[in-house]
This record gives structure tokens, sequence and C-alpha cells, in this order.
């Protein structure tokens, strides 16, 4: 009598394409949020394994604050083009033009007004569940979830009040109105992801990788320059990002670890070119993934109290 034995990352891969596959089997409208960052390419790789040949059963969703990396926007329109997929796209701006979203005075980061924008659309397409790529390894707030996390009628996580997941049995019943995220990739941790990408030989957006950027200091982090605007008759969405007279201003090698807008993703200074530099970088880190965050370092509780109104 033979046995198989899986390693590390197939146990990872074998648990998340099942968690995929529960999500087909129990929800009648689930979605894939997809932003373009490494954990949701990983999400990618895992519904192709989960549902090819045929067609992956859910559309991709994201949310643009107006401060993305270009890089990242071609990266996710390329991809969604390639599978074949169908990509939905709501804007902070148009939930400020349609009125329910506002802005608060003095508040640059937009990460906070894509909380509204997710649950209008999950309103307007009907979605029952969706699919992000959070890990429990990030960050305290997100080492609370579970694989299934149930979101009330108002689209809110209570801590308190999820439900137990008994070996790999979950449960996604929902009355009219309520919703499910779903987190695949719960059990992995940043290095998992990069070794799956290597393992995978998956194309990620060049800016995880070493290049020349022009950067200002703030927050004890460096922040990347936003780009230029050229029609001047429109109001900047970067202003709040713009350098001041006494921030350190520099052209640096520098590479980002974990994907924000751009005015809430610290770059770290970094000459690794490639997957193996990253792994090599991850195993020496002593300063966590989202400790790049601007957005994060706010508040400690920054996360939580987002995830308890409704963010991702």
């Amino acid at each position: 009598m033979s046995s198989y034995h899986l390693d590390h990352l197939q146990y990872l891969e074998t648990e998340a394409i099942h968690v995929m596959r529960e999500v087909a089997g129990e929800f009648e409208r689930p979605a894939l949020l997809f932003s373009g960052g490494k954990d949701s390419i990983c999400l990618l790789r895992l519904a192709e394994k989960a549902f090819r040949p045929a067609e992956i059963p859910m559309p991709f969703l994201n949310v643009e604050t107006g401060h993305e990396f270009p890089e990242l926007i071609e990266f996710r329109d390329r991809r969604a083009k390639e599978l074949g997929a169908k990509l939905i796209v709501r804007t902070v701006e148009d939930g400020v033009a349609k009125g329910f979203v506002t802005p608060k005075p003095g508040v640059v980061s937009r990460n906070q007004l894509q909380t509204p924008v997710l649950l209008n659309a999950i309103e307007e397409f009907q979605f029952d569940c969706c699919i992000g790529g959070a890990r429990r390894d990030e960050e305290k707030a997100r080492a609370k979830e579970r694989f299934f996390s149930f979101r009330d009628a108002f689209g809110q996580w209570d801590p308190k009040n999820q439900r137990p997941e008994i070996w790999n049995l979950y449960n996604g019943r929902l009355n009219q109105g309520e919703n499910m995220r779903v987190f695949p990739l719960s059990n992995w941790t940043e290095m998992d992801v990069w070794e799956y990408i290597k393992k995978e030989q998956l194309e990620v957006p060049n800016i995880y990788f070493s290049h020349e950027r022009e950067c200002f200091r703030r927050g004890g982090q460096w922040l990347p320059m936003p780009p230029e605007h050229a029609d001047t008759t429109k109001p900047d969405p970067y202003d709040g990002a713009r350098v001041k007279p006494n921030e350190d201003r520099r052209k640096l090698i520098v590479r980002v670890r974990t994907i924000a807008d751009m005015i809430s993703t610290g770059m770290i200074e970094s000459r690794a070119d490639s997957v193996d530099d990253i792994i090599g970088e991850v195993a020496a880190a002593r300063v966590t993934e989202r400790g790049s965050r601007a957005d994060d370092k706010a508040s400690e509780a920054a996360m939580e109290d987002r995830k308890k109104a409704g963010y991702f």
C-alpha cells in the first residue's frame, strides 16, 4: 500500500481550492475581488485549478480609490482579459458624484471611502458572496477572520458573531440582504504567497520588483510621488499627497511589499529584482508586511474599525 503526502504548499492549495468550490456550490451570485495584487493573483490561479476547463463561475470586482498605481491597473485589466473574465470596476469618484460617498475634510487616504462603494456594488449586482485574498498573518484584525466571514444586512462584520468552522465544513446559509466574505488564503503567509508565485511561475506587476521611483518622506516612510495631471482645469485627486517644503524628496531604488493606492503604499528600499530575491527579503524581514501601509499606521484599530463597517 502506498501513501501520498502533500507538502506544505500543496496542502494550502488543496485547502483553498476546496473553499472556492464550496463557494461555487453554496452561493448563487459570488464575485472574486481582484486588484492585481499578489494575493489576488494567487486567487486567480486557484480559481483556474478549481474550475477549469469550465469558465470561472464568477465575475471579478475591483473598487478603485482614484489613487491607483497605473502599472497595477494595466496588469488588472490585461489579466482579466486574458482569462476571459467579466471585470466590474466601481470607483470612489462615482460614489462621490452619486452622493453615497462623502469625503472627510483633511483626510487624504480614500481607503475608508472604498467601503460604501463596495457595499453599493454588492447591492447593485446582488452578490451574496465576495472572495478576497486576505490572510490571517497580515494583521491582528484579520487574524480573527474565519474562512467564511459572515456580514449582516448592513454589510457589517462582528467578530463575536461568526459561525463555527469544524474541520472543513462551512455554513453559507444567508437571509435576505446578508452577505458572506470568503478568504481561501486565510492560512497562508506572505512567504507562502511568494513561494506559490515561484512554484506556479505567476506573473506579478513590475512594481513588486526594484525600480527607480521618485519618493518623498512622510510619517517615517517613503511614499511614491503621484503622477502629475495634465488637465489643470480639474481638481487634482492627489493634492493631499503633494510634497511639503519640509519633506525630503529623492529618487530611490525601491519596490512595494504590499500594495494599497499611491497615497497609502510605503515603498521599501530594495535591490530585489527576482522572486528568489523577494523570498530572501521576506525571510529576513523584521517588520510586518502591512507595516509599510500608511493607512494602517494611522491607528492600531484602523483595520478592525473598517472591517466592522463593511471593508474587505
